[in-house]
C-alpha cells in the first residue's frame, strides 16, 4: 500500500500471496526464514503481474500508475518492521464511507474476513455485501483517499470514527448479530490488537484508553458465556471462576489510572468504569448496583440514547425495585420496539417482579427478534420456563 494505493489490487495480490504460503508451506520445506518478508516479495510480484495485465486489457494504465516511477512497479517494496495496520484502518474508516461501510471495509482488509462471512454478520445477502464494499472501495477512491495516516489537524476527528469502527467490530464478535454462534473470538481479538496499536499512537487520548479497558473487561468474561453445548449463559449463572483474572487486572488498571488523569470523561471510560465493577464483584447479589446505578445516571448525561438508558433501567431495578426498572423500559419501548434486547429486558425485570405470565410473553417477543440463533433459543426456554 505505501508503494502502490490502489486497496482492490493491493488486496488482490495479497491474497494470491497467502494462496500460494498455504501451498508452498506446507511443503517439506516449511516455513521461510523470513514469512514476512517471503509475504511482501510474492505479494509485490503478484501485483506487478496484476498491474501489467490491467494495463495491457485496458490499452492504458490508471493515471496513478502513469505517475508511479517503472522501477517502483517492477522492484519488491523495502522490507521493514512497521506495521501498517493502523494506517490502513484510518483509511478504511474515511469519513465519506457510512457507519456500516466502513466496519465492512475494516473487516474485509484489516481483519480478513471473507465476504460471505461480513454478509452473515450483517445479515445479508452476499452479493448485497460484495457491491457495499466495492462501492466503499470506489468512494474512498473518489474523494481522494491515501494509504497515510491523516494530519494532526485531521485525527481528532477521524480518531472518534476509528474509535466507534473498533467498538462496533468488537461487538460484532462479542455477540454476533447473526449465524449459529454466540460470540466469534477472532473478531474481538482483532479489536483488542488494533485497539492496543491506536492506544500506543495516542497515549494520551483517554478515550483511546477507556475503549482498550472496556473491551479488557468485557471479553474478560467471554469464556463462562456459553456452555458445552453453545447455549448461552447470561451473567447471574456464570461460573466467574471462568473469567480471565489477567484481563481483569488489565483493564480495571488502565481504566482506574485513566480516569486519574482524565480531563473530560466519555462514554467509553464510563462503559469501562461499569464494565470493572461488573468483573470485580464476587457475584451479583455482591455487586456495587448503587455505584453502578451512578455510573449509568453519568453515562446517560454523556450519551444519552434509548439504549443506554435500557441499560440504566436494570441497575435502577437493582437499587429500587423492578417496577422502576420496568419504567424505565417503557420510556424506551416505543423506540426499541423491534429489538430484541428491550423485550428480554422486559422480561426479566417482568420476572423479578413475580409476573410470570407477561414475561413469558416479553420473551417470546423478544426471541421473535432476536438474529442470533443462541439468543433466540435462550429466550425461547425463558418463555417456556415462564
Amino acid at each position: 500500500m505505501h508503494r502502490y494505493d490502489g486497496l482492490d489490487a493491493c488486496e488482490d495480490a495479497v491474497q494470491e500471496a497467502l494462496l500460494d504460503a498455504a501451498t508452498q508451506w506446507s511443503s517439506p520445506a516449511g516455513l521461510p526464514e523470513n514469512p514476512r518478508g517471503w509475504l511482501l516479495t510474492v505479494a509485490s510480484r503478484r501485483l506487478t503481474d496484476i498491474l501489467r495485465s490491467d494495463a495491457a486489457r485496458r490499452r492504458r494504465e490508471d493515471s496513478f500508475f502513469l505517475a508511479t516511477p517503472p522501477a517502483v512497479l517492477v522492484d519488491p517494496p523495502a522490507l521493514t518492521g512497521q506495521d501498517d495496520t493502523l494506517t490502513l484502518l484510518f483509511l478504511c474508516c474515511h469519513p465519506a464511507l457510512s457507519p456500516s461501510s466502513q466496519v465492512a471495509l475494516t473487516l474485509r482488509a484489516i481483519g480478513g474476513l471473507s465476504t460471505a462471512e461480513i454478509a452473515r454478520a450483517f445479515g445479508v445477502a452476499e452479493p448485497t455485501m460484495a457491491q457495499r464494499i466495492s462501492r466503499a472501495k470506489q468512494q474512498v477512491r473518489a474523494v481522494g483517499g491515501r494509504f497515510a495516516m491523516p494530519s494532526p489537524e485531521q485525527r481528532p476527528q477521524r480518531l472518534r470514527v476509528v474509535q466507534q469502527v473498533l467498538y462496533l467490530v468488537f461487538n460484532e464478535g462479542y455477540t454476533a448479530s447473526a449465524g449459529s454462534s454466540l460470540q466469534r473470538a477472532d473478531l474481538t481479538a482483532e479489536a483488542i490488537r488494533l485497539a492496543r496499536l491506536l492506544s500506543r499512537l495516542v497515549p494520551d487520548d483517554a478515550e483511546t484508553a477507556g475503549l482498550l479497558a472496556l473491551m479488557l473487561l468485557t471479553e474478560a468474561r467471554r469464556a463462562a458465556r456459553v456452555a458445552g453445548d453453545g447455549s448461552l449463559v447470561p451473567l447471574l449463572d456464570q461460573d466467574r471462576g471462568l473469567w480471565d483474572r489477567a484481563l481483569i487486572t488489565e483493564g480495571s488498571t488502565l481504566i482506574a489510572t485513566t480516569l486519574q488523569s482524565s480531563r473530560a470523561l466519555g462514554p467509553y471510560q464510563i462503559q469501562a468504569a461499569i464494565a470493572a465493577v461488573h468483573d470485580e464483584a464476587p457475584s451479583v447479589a455482591g455487586t456495587d448496583w448503587p455505584e453502578l446505578l451512578a455510573l449509568w445516571d453519568l453515562l446517560v448525561t454523556v450519551s444519552p440514547g434509548p439504549m443506554t438508558a435500557l441499560g440504566r433501567a436494570v441497575a435502577v431495578a437493582m437499587v429500587h425495585g423492578p417496577d422502576a426498572g420496568l419504567s424505565v423500559v417503557q420510556s424506551v419501548a416505543g423506540d426499541l420496539a423491534r429489538n430484541h434486547r428491550m423485550h428480554a429486558v422486559r422480561g426479566h425485570l417482568l420476572e423479578m417482579a413475580g409476573d410470570t405470565a407477561a414475561a413469558a410473553e416479553a420473551f417470546r417477543a423478544a426471541a421473535r427478534y432476536a438474529t442470533n440463533l443462541p439468543e433466540r433459543r435462550y429466550l425461547d426456554r425463558k418463555a417456556r420456563a415462564d
